[in-house]
């Protein structure tokens, strides 16, 4: 049947199904000296192609012979031997938030004491300072036909607990006392009495224990940024819960001053606290699947009681049990005070919607008198106009009528006509004629001036028209 899937199917299946570190097998031995860091990746698709390249550079300082180097684009090794005959095997994986070098010691000489603390590797050096913060770091003993007492381990450890546990149901001891070195390590020393035992799980080991030690580490990463975010999550809890109970008590009767002031602290607030929960949302996101590796590994274990030690998981347990379940609840809480700002916000503009609904009603209302009062004073001035044009008529007549008087006097002095006062009494009717036909006239002209008028400045303010 796969012969019938696409090339690219099928490649995806052998990469899906491939054992990441299936090169290491001819390179794992015991007894190893191992060194293990992990760092964040602040920008991961930035930081993991760089973290890729730091790689190849450490193994060209390192002079790992390019035939026994892997490197794919999440997981690489390299390996060489000492003239002595020691191994050493250098790794490289990205995940998702992190990545982690981890470089093992494996010396030819199967009976000779390795100790905590640098490799002592012939020449080695690590060249440089990896990219990223510090998660973790961890130095690892492997020590096969070795049995010690607790009292012989607590001397080869700082603190004061030895965690330990028998794990995978096998004659496999694994002793911590999670407490940094001299060289900011913690300290792991994995025992077995069988040489043939531990070889066949020593990878397995190394994996479950780093896989715990990097999720818890993770887990806990974000811790401090939590408690403080939690702190001034509990200020603005306050600083709200006070500023709703003023604004319940004062907003019936509050000023469009007011409730700006209100809004502009409101909103100052919400901003702020919705920076916040953005980033920790980010921060935080990652801890319930972190959790469930913790869990998952430390399963794995299928741990038993190591007499005079207490069990590793309860350590693990002791710092992360509990610790993403409280980072869930503080997300739903600065959830929950986003939505209360982002209520008394809605209600303030409510207040104010309401505000200036009824500043608009007013303006209406006063709108509607004035055009009521335009109205009469129009009509009013109509009135006036029809009188004060009766009256023009009046006078003009009369003036006409006078010139006429005179004209008439002065025919009948030449002797044009006999009767100047009748010519007089018959002008009257036409002097009204002549000054209402003025009054018209005059009356047009003004009309047709003030259409022209409005037409020019309708033309000007027109935008298409320039």
């Amino acid at each position: 049947m796969s012969q019938n899937l696409p090339a690219s199917n099928r490649g995806f299946l052998r990469h899906l199904h491939e054992p990441s570190k299936k090169y290491l097998e001819e390179w794992f031995d015991v007894p190893a000296h191992i060194h293990h860091v992990a760092h964040h990746m602040a920008n991961p698709p930035l930081d993991r192609p760089q973290s890729r390249h730091e790689f190849q550079q450490l193994l060209q300082c390192l002079d790992i012979p390019d035939e026994h180097t892997v490197i794919h684009e999440k997981f690489g090794h390299g390996a060489k031997v000492a003239s002595n005959g020691d191994r050493l095997l250098v790794t490289w994986e990205a995940h998702t938030e992190y990545y982690s070098y981890q470089v093992w010691h494996i010396p030819d000489d199967k009976w000779k004491p390795l100790e905590f603390g640098p490799l002592t590797f012939p020449d080695y050096l690590m060249p440089f300072s990896p990219l990223g913060i510090l998660v973790n770091a961890l130095d690892i003993l492997v020590l096969p036909h070795v049995s010690l007492g607790v009292e012989e381990v607590k001397n080869m450890m700082p603190g004061p607990q030895l965690y330990g546990s028998r794990i995978f149901g096998q004659d496999i001891s694994v002793m911590s006392t999670f407490t940094p070195d001299e060289y900011k390590r913690e300290r792991y020393l994995i025992v077995s009495p069988s040489f043939d035992v531990l070889l066949t799980h020593v990878a397995r080991t190394i994996d479950t224990l780093v896989a715990i030690e990097n999720y818890t580490h993770l887990i806990l990463f974000p811790f401090q940024a939590f408690a403080q975010s939690v702190d001034q999550v509990h200020q603005y809890e306050q600083r709200h819960l006070y500023q709703r109970g003023v604004i319940a008590t004062e907003i019936e009767n509050a000023t469009p001053q007011k409730l700006q002031r209100w809004l502009t602290v409101m909103t100052q607030d919400f901003m702020n606290v919705s920076r916040m929960a953005e980033s920790m949302r980010y921060k935080l996101s990652a801890s319930v699947p972190y959790d469930r590796i913790i869990r998952a590994n430390l399963a794995l274990l299928h741990e038993q009681t190591l007499a005079g030690c207490r069990r590793i998981s309860d350590y693990v347990d002791g710092k992360t049990i509990g610790v993403a379940d409280g980072y869930q609840q503080f997300v739903r809480r600065i959830n929950a005070l986003v939505n209360d700002f982002q209520g008394s916000i809605a209600m303030i503009r409510t207040k104010v919607e309401l505000q200036l609904q009824d500043q608009n009603l007013a303006l209406e209302n006063q709108i509607l008198k004035l055009l009521r009062s335009m109205d009469k004073t129009t009509r009013r001035q109509a009135i006036l106009q029809h009188t004060v044009e009766g009256l023009s008529v009046i006078v003009i007549s009369y003036y006409l009528s006078g010139l006429g008087s005179y004209v008439f006097k002065a025919m009948k002095t030449l002797g044009w006509i006999e009767n100047a006062d009748l010519f007089s009494g018959l002008f009257v009717p036409i002097s009204l004629g002549i000054a209402f036909g003025l009054i018209l006239l005059g009356r047009r002209f003004i009309y047709q001036r003030r259409f022209e008028d409005s037409t020019s400045d309708a033309t000007l303010s027109d935008p298409s028209n320039r």
